[in-house]
Order: C-alpha cells, then sequence, then structure tokens
C-alpha cells in the first residue's frame, strides 16, 4: 500500500469517527424512550448532517496540515459530495420524522409559531441554496466573489442554525452528546475564523505588487507580482497559490493560480492566465505597481528528480502552466531525468509557450508532442484525442515505476487517467491537478 492510501485511509478513518461521534454518543447515552424508531432515525439524520456540514470547515478551509497529504483537489471533490449528502440528510431528516409523527407538520405552519416554522423553514432553505449554488455557480448566474461571499455566509448561517435546532430539541445535547457537538461546531467556526480573518491578517505584512500584465497565446495574460520587501515565496515547481489584487487582502476578490516561473528563481512569480470569467479578463489592464497579496503555496504535483525512469506530463490548455513551472525548474536546476510532455490544444495558435517548449526541450531531456484537435494544413504530428492508442504511440512502455501528471480539462483528464489505466499504469502512479475550484 502506498504512502498516499495510507494517509487517505487514515484521515477517512479521522473524518468517519468525528462525523459519527455525536449520533453514537447519542444512541448510547440518549435511547428513544418511547419516541419510536421513525423519530430516533430522523433525528440520527439530523444529527449526522450537522456534523458533515460542520466538518466542511475542515475539508475546505486550505489548511496545509490536511490538504497535503491528501491534495486539495481530492478534497474538493470530497468536499462537493459531502455537500450533496448533507443536503440529502437534511432533506431526508424532516421527511422521516413526519413519516413518523403527521401532526409535527404543525411545526412549519407560520399560523402555529411564527418564528419557529420561519426559522425551520430557512434552515432547509439555506441548506439547499448553500448546495446548489456551489454545484452550479455558473448556472445561477453568480460570479465568483458573490458566491464565495454568500457560500461563506450561508455555511456559518446552517452549521449555526442547526446547532441551535439540536439545542431546541433538548434530548440530543445533554451531557456528552451535547459537549461533542460544542466541540465539533466551536472547532468549525474556528476553522472559519482562522481562514477567513487570520490568515488574510497575516499576509498584510508580506505585501507583493505586479510587475507587469502581458498577452500570451491562446487568450491568456502573464501576471508577474515582486515582493515588496525582502520576503520570497518558498515554493516547489507544480504548485499554485491564490492571489488578491488591491490594498487589502480580505477582499473578497481571491482567485488560485498554477505558479508559472521557476522556483529556482523565487525573486518573481509568474502566473499565467486564461481570460475565461470577468476577473481575467480584467488582468491585461492591470497596472505595474499594483498592490498584491499572495496566499499559499499549495499542492504537491512534482516529479521526482531522481527517478531514473523520468516522468510523463499530460497537459491540455492552460493546464500547462505547472507543467511550465517544472520544466523551467528543472533547466535551471539541471536536472536531467527523461521527460515526455503530451500537449493538447484545440488549434497551433492556442498552444501557450510552444516556442519556449522547444527551447526548453534543447536544455532538458524532454520530448514535447503536440496534440491538436483541428490542425493546420500541413500538418505531420499528432491529431484528435488524447486516447489510448495516442498514448501507446507516443510513449515507451511502462516499468512500473515512472510517474504520471495530468492537468487540463475535465474530460482530458478523465480520458487520460482512464486510458493510462487500461495500459497498465498503477493508479498509484497517475498525479492529477484539476484546476476548476468552482
Amino acid at each position: 500500500m502506498s504512502n498516499v492510501m495510507r494517509r487517505a485511509l487514515g484521515w477517512g478513518g479521522i473524518y468517519l469517527v468525528l462525523a459519527l461521534l455525536p449520533v453514537a454518543a447519542v444512541v448510547a447515552l440518549s435511547p428513544a424512550e418511547g419516541r419510536g424508531f421513525g423519530v430516533a432515525l430522523g433525528t440520527l439524520l439530523g444529527l449526522l448532517a450537522l456534523a458533515v456540514m460542520a466538518l466542511q470547515a475542515l475539508v475546505s478551509g486550505r489548511h496545509r496540515w490536511f490538504g497535503e497529504a491528501l491534495g486539495f483537489d481530492n478534497l474538493l471533490q470530497f468536499h462537493r459530495r459531502m455537500g450533496l449528502f448533507a443536503l440529502l440528510l437534511v432533506v431526508a431528516h424532516p421527511l422521516v420524522m413526519l413519516a413518523s409523527r403527521p401532526a409535527w407538520l404543525d411545526y412549519l405552519d407560520p399560523r402555529d409559531d411564527t418564528l419557529r416554522a420561519l426559522a425551520l423553514i430557512g434552515l432547509l432553505l439555506a441548506t439547499l441554496l448553500l448546495v446548489v449554488t456551489s454545484l452550479w455557480r455558473q448556472a445561477c448566474g453568480l460570479s465568483y466573489e458573490r458566491w464565495r461571499a454568500l457560500h461563506g455566509l450561508l455555511a456559518v448561517a446552517v452549521v449555526g442554525g442547526g446547532f441551535g435546532h439540536a439545542l431546541m430539541v433538548g434530548h440530543v445535547t445533554r451531557g456528552l452528546p451535547g459537549w461533542l457537538l460544542v466541540g465539533l461546531v466551536g472547532a468549525s467556526l474556528l476553522l472559519v475564523a482562522q481562514s477567513r480573518l487570520l490568515r488574510p491578517w497575516r499576509l498584510r505584512r508580506r505585501p507583493w505588487q505586479v510587475v507587469e500584465a502581458s498577452p500570451a497565446r491562446g487568450d491568456a495574460t502573464t501576471l508577474v507580482l515582486a515582493p515588496v520587501g525582502e520576503h520570497r515565496l518558498a515554493f516547489a515547481p507544480g504548485q499554485f497559490a491564490w492571489i488578491t489584487l488591491g490594498d487589502t487582502p480580505f477582499r473578497l476578490q481571491q482567485h488560485p493560480f498554477s505558479i508559472a516561473s521557476s522556483a529556482a528563481r523565487p525573486e518573481r512569480l509568474a502566473f499565467t492566465i486564461k481570460r475565461l470569467g470577468d476577473f481575467t479578463t480584467t488582468l491585461p489592464e492591470v497596472p505595474a505597481g499594483t498592490r498584491a497579496f499572495v496566499e499559499g503555496p499549495y499542492g504537491a504535483f512534482l516529479p521526482d528528480a531522481d527517478n531514473p525512469s523520468g516522468a510523463v506530463l499530460i497537459a491540455g490548455g492552460i493546464g500547462v502552466t505547472p507543467v511550465m513551472s517544472i520544466l523551467r525548474t528543472f533547466a535551471d536546476r539541471g536536472e536531467r531525468l527523461p521527460l515526455w510532455l503530451i500537449y493538447a490544444n484545440p488549434t497551433w495558435e492556442e498552444a501557450t509557450f510552444r516556442e519556449e517548449l522547444d527551447a526548453l526541450a534543447e536544455r532538458l531531456d524532454l520530448e514535447v508532442i503536440h496534440v491538436l484537435d483541428e490542425p493546420p494544413e500541413g500538418w505531420q504530428g499528432e491529431r484528435g484525442k488524447v486516447d489510448r492508442e495516442l498514448l501507446s504511440r507516443c510513449l515507451p512502455a511502462d516499468d512500473g515505476r515512472r510517474d504520471y501528471f495530468i492537468c487540463g480539462p475535465d474530460p482530458l483528464m478523465d480520458a487520460a487517467e482512464g486510458a493510462l489505466i487500461e495500459l497498465g499504469v498503477a493508479p498509484t502512479r497517475l498525479h492529477s491537478d484539476r484546476f476548476d475550484m468552482v
């Protein structure tokens, strides 16, 4: 079993224990006492929903002691799935209880108790809105900044409201179960405060500024930052950071981007960013001297320079940016491990860094294979999709030691991962960097 798998199982076990501990305490210390199976089951479903929602702050808070071991992209996917699971629990909680005690439907009648009814209905709607806007933000027409503010407010409201509801129920918060809930919810709110307040406060002491914002091929912009002062960002190639532009790190306009520059030159940070949304389309107009704040680095997306079998790098579109950081760093450090880069783009004109890749191939033991969906007339290279046939044609047979790093749009990553596994590559040798955060 690999170290990654052991860490995943270990943290997964801890998560499961934390989520189930309040439920187990209620089962052991607060028996149903005539309330009936349906009421007892519905109560436990609601309690589990509250525990899962409270633990979301641990999963999503960019805590290195937790995230580095598992991969932040993996945690993001887990965060989304647990949010949907919590919503199902929240919906099942009243349905199961009402099936057992239909008369309790009066709790939702504003004519009976307006404040109580509005609070319960509001809690259910807030949970629904929290999950729906997270899974389908763009379809809801929300900008990233507005979604981020709404997400934080709704998360605190749902956890706080759920805890208040549990207190009103009474029997599930007596004794040990109550203290466990207090600890879980309190820790959740502290983690939110740490990530939303304390962390930006610390960034105030390490400002950066924009040196230049220049156009790059593929409808992208290269943003170069320099520190204001003597501090540096010690990062490994392939990592990413969160950037805030403006005079304060408390702005909601904070975005994650892969670092494209060489880790051997920490006096400058370069991010090449495709123009896709409201924020990224404004980057070409950002003037030099604009204050910036950099939170990070995060992620683990780096080949072992001492692996004699080398590494395969598969990138699609702007997903080549962490790969560029790897290649630039290896070139600056004089590394000579064998490398293969499969770089997929819709057209030749969208192949960002194509000239620099040719130059890097001269400095490294690097073979670059361009793959185009719509190649120009006379194109002699690869075309079509990155599938099993293309990979088997362009890459040497796997020796069981070579690592594979994949970054790009989800369809490309899914196809590449599936094709490599079909070719006999062990899943533990696959390293993916899914850059679509929300």
